[in-house]
């Protein structure tokens, strides 16, 4: 490794290569009492007024410096520049990951250490309402982009010592910073050292988002055992529960591990409310994730293999709208699925002003021009609609459902009820056999447990129950056999 060197003009040089036509480069040349120095940052990541005011003014004050090199930088560091962050650092390449995380650094001629100020003063976003997690009744605050901020977010809401936060970065190149954060005590230390080392395998060489980390900390299966939240206090309930949290720099989302199937059906929401209606909401969010799931794989099923299913006047209807279109029912419930995804990515991507358009052309385009020309059927038409709505209802799982639903439409149309039905049972076999770092990834319903399943699966009971006993989620039926 490169060590910085007592030799101010050859520490000079080397900066001044390694960020060679680099128009953010700063240097300042400074004469401290005769001594030759220089302040190095990088602009648009530094706050100028900071360095102006607690760096470069009290240099200028402080009039004679004792000694030579080291002895300056040590009166610098003690007597001169009280006011800033600072600390010793002597291996270049270190210096040079600080100074692209928006340090300055002084080096002074005749010492071989550099002294390192935390300036940064690049802009952030502020706390704002999380977009994809909208709640009623709780706090309107959500992560934004820098990590830092969102420790201090959770810091807030949860006033204890046993919160603990571990620095760590990942990225050859990119040298992202990230934080795992859990509870001491609560957290298993089988799982912690699992998570550990699977950062420590991550060989890609950015990581410019969280979703960069996933598929290291996932093991397979149709659903993932990976979190995620934009939510501070979704955060603090799921480290009572001796989860992992991974804040990583640059997103405004927090990575959850372990993290359960049947979480994807609960909310903040859920425990805000009293408990009849916690539990009437979850039910729906189960009906929704199968109607969305099977819905259209069971009505191209029945509709073209076992019409008999039907009662006579729905057949009826269905057979009156099918003979007026030219596409069989499977033809047309695909072409409508496809015209659907394709309008919803153009809704996500258009410009917020074309949005709107979208929505509308495509509303009157599937809606009812393509009915009114007799294209597709309104029943047909009416199943797309239906499961897109209830997908909404669990977004969690939207990526896996688009791709679940397109797999039972082409079943239910060449095996029937039957190819659905062998759908579900390999649906069930994947669920049941995958695990997140080492709990199931359908604990508590399978492995089953009942107390723990009425407790906060099938329904949510009241907050004097859920009070008594814990619920860590290393403590999952079959968990232990697994990790073992």
């Amino acid at each position: 490794m490169e060590k910085v060197s007592a030799a101010l003009s050859e520490n000079k040089e080397y900066l001044q290569s390694e960020f060679k036509n680099s128009m953010d480069f700063m240097m300042r040349e400074l004469d401290l009492s005769g001594t030759g120095a220089a302040l190095f940052a990088l602009d648009g990541l530094v706050s100028k007024q900071i360095i102006t005011l607690s760096i470069l003014n009290p240099l200028m004050e402080a009039g004679e410096l004792p000694g030579r090199g080291a002895e300056q930088l040590r009166h610098i560091e003690r007597a001169v520049l009280g006011a800033v962050e600072q600390k010793h650092e002597s291996k270049m390449d270190q210096i040079l990951l600080l100074l692209m995380s928006g340090f300055a650094v002084l080096i002074i001629d005749g010492c071989s250490e550099a002294l390192v100020f935390g300036v940064q003063g690049f802009e952030s976003r502020g706390p704002d309402e999380p977009q994809n997690e909208v709640m009623q009744r709780g706090a309107k605050d959500g992560f934004n982009e820098s990590y830092q901020n969102n420790m201090a977010m959770i810091r807030r809401r949860m006033k204890t010592s046993s919160l603990k936060f571990e620095k760590a970065e990942v990225g050859g190149q990119s040298h992202t910073p990230l934080a795992l954060c859990y509870l001491e005590g609560t957290v298993s230390p089988e799982i912690l050292e699992q998570v550990r080392e699977r950062l420590k395998a991550y060989d890609l060489n950015t990581a410019l988002g969280a979703g960069y980390l996933t598929s290291f900390l996932e093991r397979g299966g149709v659903f993932s055992g990976v979190g995620m939240t934009e939510r501070p206090d979704v955060v603090c309930g799921k480290l009572e529960e001796g989860r992992i949290a991974i804040l990583v720099e640059g997103t405004p989302s927090a990575i959850i591990v372990p993290f359960l199937f049947v979480e994807n059906f609960q909310t903040l929401d859920d425990y805000l409310t009293r408990p009849f209606y916690g539990t009437f909401i979850r039910w729906l969010k189960y009906a929704a994730f199968f109607l969305s799931t099977f819905l259209p794989g069971l009505y191209v099923a029945i509709a073209t293999h076992h019409p008999e299913m039907l009662p006579e006047a729905l057949l009826l209807k269905i057979s009156e709208s099918e003979s007026q279109t030219p596409f069989p029912v499977m033809a047309e419930t695909l072409i409508l699925y496809f015209l659907y995804e394709v309008l919803r990515e153009a809704g996500l991507r258009a410009p917020r002003s074309l949005s709107a358009t979208v929505s509308i052309v495509g509303g009157l385009v599937i809606g009812d021009t393509a009915v009114s020309a007799g294209l597709v059927s309104a029943p047909s038409l009416m199943v797309v609609a239906l499961t897109a709505i209830a997908g909404y209802a669990v977004p969690r799982l939207y990526e896996p459902l688009a791709l679940l639903r397109l797999a039972f439409l082409l079943a239910g149309n060449f095996l029937g009820v039957w190819g659905v039905m062998i759908g579900l049972v390999l649906l069930l076999m994947d669920l049941c056999g995958t695990d997140s770092f080492g709990v199931p990834l359908m604990s508590p319903a399978a492995p089953y447990n009942g107390r723990l399943a009425f407790r906060d699966v099938f329904v949510r009971a009241g907050w004097r129950r859920l009070a008594k006993g814990s619920a860590n989620v290393q403590d999952m039926p079959g968990s232990r056999e697994i990790g073992e």
